[in-house]
């Protein structure tokens, strides 16, 4: 029965397998990553300082970037904190408490992720659109408000997944073949239904990624209908110059979940390449 409380599981901790069929040049990976994730978390602490200390950045796209920063640096130290140890030290067990947190906690970033790149979006579309509207339009307090939303909307939405994992029974294999703990792999391994968490992760990615990509597709559609309404050549470069590389940003992380996906539905056949990819898209973030 469902209602049996996680207590009654036969599994007291999880263990994550790590990099399958790797273990005799796991190290160099580790110093691989290692080295990613130390060069990306400068990266992202350099954006900060400098957008705090240069007073012409301190508009509201920046402010965004900065909190996208955040939201990098906040997903990579999750992954990163259970993957060195793993590799360095052998510590592939993990406490059910700590791994339904990692699953709430990668949930709440992607999603804050996600949210941050709508926002940006709005901002060129208010930008470039309703340019003479733009300083009374976007201003710190809708940059603070914005960003509330997203954080508070995130926040609370991903509360069910880890508490629908509790309530899953998990008995008698507790081995995930990853080094993080996903909804998906860590419930997959319950011997009772988990339809509702299938359900639940699905709805939760369709309201919240699902209804960012539509609008930003809707935004951006509308930013290029304005630029090729301008009769100027260099003003038409100028209004795409300022998105194109939030475009990259998004395009770069829209496709690593999408090839994450179906690497995921595939991972019977190339077990490592669903794992390595998830931790390279996790610590390579695509960064401001």
């Amino acid at each position: 029965s469902s209602h049996i409380s996680p207590t009654n599981s036969l599994v007291t901790e999880f263990i994550l397998m790590g990099f399958p069929g790797i273990h005799s040049w796991q190290h160099w990976l580790s110093l691989l990553l290692a080295l990613l994730y130390f060069s990306a978390l400068l990266d992202n602490v350099m954006i900060l300082l400098t957008i705090w200390q240069e007073t012409v950045l301190h508009q509201p796209m920046f402010h965004f970037l900065a909190v996208l920063a955040q939201v990098d640096m906040g997903l990579s130290a999750t992954i990163m904190s259970r993957i060195l140890p793993i590799l360095w030290f052998n510590a592939r067990t993990i406490s059910l408490p700590e791994c339904f947190f990692q699953i709430y906690a990668i949930h709440v970033f992607v999603g804050l992720e996600s949210g941050i790149f709508l926002c940006m979006a709005i901002d060129r579309y208010v930008a470039i659109c309703h340019s003479l509207r733009y300083p009374s339009v976007i201003t710190e307090s809708f940059v603070l408000k914005a960003t509330l939303f997203m954080v508070f909307r995130n926040v609370l939405l991903a509360i069910p997944l880890p508490i629908l994992a509790s309530k899953r029974i998990y008995c008698p294999r507790n081995e995930i073949d990853h080094c993080l703990c996903s909804n998906l792999g860590v419930t997959s391994l319950a011997c009772d239904d988990r339809k509702a968490n299938s359900i639940f992760q699905l709805s939760v990615a369709w309201i919240l990624t699902g209804s960012n990509v539509g609008l930003i597709i809707l935004f951006y559609a509308l930013i290029l209908w304005a630029v090729l309404k301008l009769h100027s050549a260099e003003a038409a470069s100028k209004a795409l110059s300022t998105c194109s590389s939030h475009i990259i940003l998004i395009l770069f992380f829209y496709t690593a979940i999408i090839v994450l996906s179906i690497t995921h539905i595939a991972k019977k056949k190339v077990p490592l390449i669903p794992v390595l990819l998830n931790v390279l898209h996790n610590v390579i973030l695509p960064g401001p």
